[in-house]
């Protein structure tokens, strides 16, 4: 195997790989034998078809699906040969059999960066305040009222109002056209929770049971619904029925029926505020991690492989159109461009690249590893996550395919876990809570 190396950038490198006739002859042979056996062609017994007949009727995908072996046999070795760290599948740009017996094919390959760390530890990272305040609370409390409350259909001219519930018929439509995926009938809208938007809510506000309107709402660019988003859409709307809550009594009483082991409604607001504080904890450490990888980013610059950015971008966009699958859309029915959707997620695709390499030199300079209590912790967390038992959980792990990205995530957690332990926070009092 002869193999020449070219150096195109400083990631990239475009090998030429040429195998010989020995190696390259009898792999056809084999193909050519192989088919002989399998066809049948007129005024020839099977199996004893000429091989030069044979080319002339199979030659093309013949040479295909041998090419495509001799890359998969002799890929890896000459990689090894020259030493190179790939990062990503290679590109196989060119591959040819040669009159004179000879293979040649081109592999573009993308080689891991050489990452020189310079600040990682002490990174200096601003922490916001942990306070509940006592507004939180309450709030969290009136959301409770609002599940507990019993509906009561509004009396005769009732108009719509904060907190009632609304049942409408809705068709939405965009220069004229009735959009399919913008249509619903008997839908129940929680006036005051914005699920379908707060215009659209406050457009039902005085309307009585047997009304029927007709409005328009414009939605901003970066609207969460891509069916939606940017657009001027024309509703035509006809309430069904109004419903009123009752809401229940705030006493010790109201509670107990929230969680019956509280007695109290002092209990239950101290039961609320440990919920929300582990929940800004949770939340915090999140905030904490995405700075510390950027400030990571930031401090340590390199580049990355064009070609790993382009698989984190396909992978990024298989997921959206999963997530709209499961709402019933394709890309085309919700007006996206493929185009624009990659250009969306290139930054955030690079930075995922430089963090992930980023975490993986300086697990390699601390000697960070994974250790089979790592492993268990990230099982039970599944588990619970998904209420499945832990057998379920490391069951679907069996894979390499599912094992492999999960060992990656605990990995990197281990290492942002030391980066955290490692920085300086600034702490400093958020905007709600200094106004407060």
């Amino acid at each position: 195997m002869d193999i020449v190396v070219e150096q195109l950038s400083e990631l990239t490198r475009k090998l030429t790989i040429t195998l010989p006739k020995e190696t390259v002859e009898p792999a056809l042979t084999k193909a050519y034998a192989k088919i002989n056996k399998e066809v049948k062609l007129r005024g020839f017994r099977r199996g004893k078809i000429p091989q030069g007949v044979l080319e002339n009727n199979f030659k093309e995908q013949t040479q295909a699906e041998v090419g495509e072996k001799l890359v998969q046999e002799s890929y890896f070795d000459a990689i090894e040969k020259q030493a190179l760290d790939p990062v990503v599948h290679p590109e196989i740009t060119e591959h040819t059999f040669k009159d004179d017996g000879t293979f040649v094919y081109v592999a573009m390959v993308d080689v891991k960066p050489q990452i020189e760390l310079k600040e990682y530890k002490g990174l200096e990272v601003e922490k916001v305040a942990l306070v509940v305040q006592e507004e939180e609370i309450d709030k969290e409390v009136e959301l409770l009222r609002r599940h507990q409350a019993a509906l009561q259909t509004a009396g005769e001219g009732h108009g719509i109002a904060m907190d009632d519930v609304a049942v409408v018929d809705f068709q939405g439509f965009h220069n004229g056209k009735a959009m399919k995926e913008v249509h619903n009938e008997n839908f129940s809208v929680d006036i005051g929770m914005h699920r379908l938007g707060k215009d659209f809510e406050e457009k039902l506000i005085g309307l009585k049971k047997g009304d029927k309107t007709l409005y328009e709402i414009t939605f901003p660019g970066d609207y969460p619904n891509p069916v939606l988003a940017g657009k001027n859409v024309e509703f035509k709307v006809d309430v069904k029925d109004v419903k009123v809550r009752i809401l229940p009594t705030l006493d010790d009483e109201f509670a107990k029926d929230i969680k019956p082991e509280l007695d109290t409604l002092a209990g239950l607001r101290e039961d609320i505020r440990q919920r929300l504080q582990q929940a800004k904890e949770d939340a915090l450490r999140g905030d904490l991690d995405d700075k510390i990888m950027h400030k990571l980013i930031e401090l340590n610059p390199f580049e990355v492989p064009q070609r790993l950015v382009n698989y984190e971008i396909q992978e990024m966009i298989k997921q959206s159109e999963e997530n709209l699958k499961r709402s019933g859309l394709t890309f085309e029915s919700a007006g996206i461009k493929l185009d624009d959707l990659v250009e969306k997620n290139r930054e955030v695709a690079v930075k995922r690249v430089k963090g992930d390499f980023l975490l993986k030199r300086i697990a390699e300079v601390e000697e960070i590893k994974i250790a089979d209590e790592d492993i268990q912790r990230g099982y039970q967390r599944i588990a619970d996550q998904y209420n499945m038992s832990l057998d379920e959980v490391k069951k679907y792990f069996k894979r390499r395919e599912e094992i492999l990205p999960f060992m990656n995530e605990l990995h990197n957690e281990k290492v942002l876990n030391f980066l955290r332990e490692q920085a300086k926070f600034i702490e400093v009092v958020s905007a709600g809570q200094a106004s407060a």
